[in-house]
């Protein structure tokens, strides 16, 4: 039987980058001792508030049919908070709530981009950024940069891309994987080449509550900018809510009323319980969310300490986010080789940086998604694969 073109779009290495996580799965199952840090999914339990707030609202009757665009009390609230953080004047006419950042994507592409449209995407870049741009027909034109430069983006590398088929930008900041932020002074410069080329610019906001060196800029609220940025948000990071799908869209009324429309024929609104817990989530100050950030960053301090220490190997420092990037090259082989060497000889599953793209290639990247004495015995088992391989490199 036939299948549409859509198919192939959708596929590609972004797909199979999760492979070797799901041999790490299958491994695990079959009771060999595995450090599962191939998946950005947080090891801590939802914040209690949050999850009484669903009970409560399930308990309530609310198992109907909900606003397609979300709860006006939700959007009200997602947009007061977006206003405290950035200034910028929203309200929730401007809100659009839908089953997670990975929707958000999905959704603000189809809405903005036509097949033929070319979006400049920073890389290393999240693997599904190109199968929810090719769903739409659109080409990724990938912006190199450097490890070296701590994978932050150049305005003016961004500049010499830009063609008279440029349709969009899509940043993401912190970057995962690489936990890079961009700074007051790059956001302005970008903002400048979106208005004067006409471009829109998605801003996928998703580490913004994780980030622990520097500023976090939401470029929607540079002069100019608000009438042409989604800005892409979520819950599932901060509040260790990736399960409950829950995210938004910021953006100018008119986006929002399409994004709307596309809701209605692809998922007419999300759970009115799980709406009712993203509320008591934003409004509430948890101390939970607060104690989740530092841990993070002490369990990145730990990493990079541990790995900076080991000869062969390279962690790139990220600003933010739940991940590390580590070159590993100087073991001779290259990311990919090496993830399956420590997955299948010390019991460590990470993803491989070509996943991401061409700037990460011989780098891997690590989750900061166990405790810190699995952590620490995750650095230990990668040092001992990397002594092998570069004393095999000497003999």
């Amino acid at each position: 039987m036939r299948f549409s073109a859509l198919t192939q779009r959708i596929t590609g290495d972004g797909a199979a980058a999760w492979q070797i996580h799901d041999r790490a799965l299958a491994l695990r199952e079959q009771g060999v001792d595995v450090l599962l840090l191939s998946v950005g999914d947080p090891d801590f339990d939802t914040p209690h508030a949050i999850v009484e707030a669903a009970v409560n609202s399930l308990r309530a009757g609310e198992t109907h049919y909900s606003d397609i665009r979300g709860l006006h009390t939700l959007r009200a609230s997602i947009a007061r908070r977006h206003r405290r953080r950035c200034g910028q004047p929203v309200g929730a006419e401007h809100v659009t709530v839908l089953p997670g950042a990975q929707c958000a994507v999905y959704a603000v592409a189809q809405c903005l981009l036509d097949p033929g449209d070319e979006v400049i995407v920073a890389e290393p870049m999240y693997v599904t950024y190109e199968a929810v741009f090719g769903a739409c027909g659109a080409k990724v034109v990938p912006v190199a940069v450097r490890p070296e430069n701590g994978f932050r983006v150049e305005p003016a590398d961004v500049a010499r891309l830009i063609t008279p088929r440029t349709r969009a930008m899509l940043l993401n900041s912190p970057n995962n994987p690489s936990g890079a932020s961009l700074s007051r002074p790059t956001w302005q410069a970008l903002a400048q080449l979106c208005i004067e080329h006409d471009l829109w610019l998605i801003s996928d906001e998703v580490y913004s509550d994780l980030l622990f060196d520097g500023e976090h800029i939401s470029p929607a609220s540079l002069p100019g900018m608000a009438e042409r940025t989604a800005t892409l948000n979520s819950l599932s990071k901060s509040h260790a809510m990736t399960g409950w799908r829950i995210g938004w869209v910021i953006g100018p009324e008119p986006l929002a009323e399409h994004l709307a429309n596309l809701s209605l024929c692809m998922l007419f609104g999300l759970p009115d319980f799980v709406q009712r817990a993203a509320q008591v989530a934003l409004e509430q100050d948890l101390p939970e969310v607060a104690q989740m950030r530092e841990e993070y960053r002490q369990r990145r301090d730990l990493v990079c300490a541990a790995l900076e220490a080991c000869p062969g190997l390279r962690p790139v420092r990220p600003d933010g986010g739940m991940f590390v990037m580590v070159d590993v090259r100087q073991t001779g082989l290259d990311a990919q080789g090496f993830a399956e060497r420590l997955l299948d000889g010390y019991g460590v599953s990470v993803l491989a940086g070509e996943a991401f793209g061409p700037s990460a290639a011989g780098h891997i990247r690590i989750g900061l998604v166990v405790d810190q004495v699995k952590l620490a015995d995750a650095c230990q088992r990668i040092a001992l694969c990397t002594a092998g391989l570069l004393q095999a490199r000497r003999a």
